[in-house]
């Protein structure tokens, strides 16, 4: 079975994009999976998850189907 590795601040900058943006992107939601799979996430990063999760169930944060929210 694959091991999920995710790089390291990658939740923090998940976060602070996503909060930024208010946009959930496709490149967003993979990497929130392999948060979510991944079992060596320390408090403060789980915690930072949840609160992404919330902002989508509460409707501060939506989905897109763009691949990033970055402009070039």
């Amino acid at each position: 079975m694959m091991q999920v590795q995710l790089l390291p601040n990658a939740i923090s900058e998940l976060y602070a994009q996503v909060s930024n943006s208010g946009q959930l992107t496709l490149a967003d939601r993979y990497g929130l999976m392999a948060a979510v799979l991944d079992e060596s996430l320390d408090e403060e990063q789980r915690m930072a998850v949840n609160r992404i999760i919330y902002g989508i169930h509460k409707g501060k944060l939506v989905i897109v189907d763009e691949i990033s929210s970055l402009s070039y």
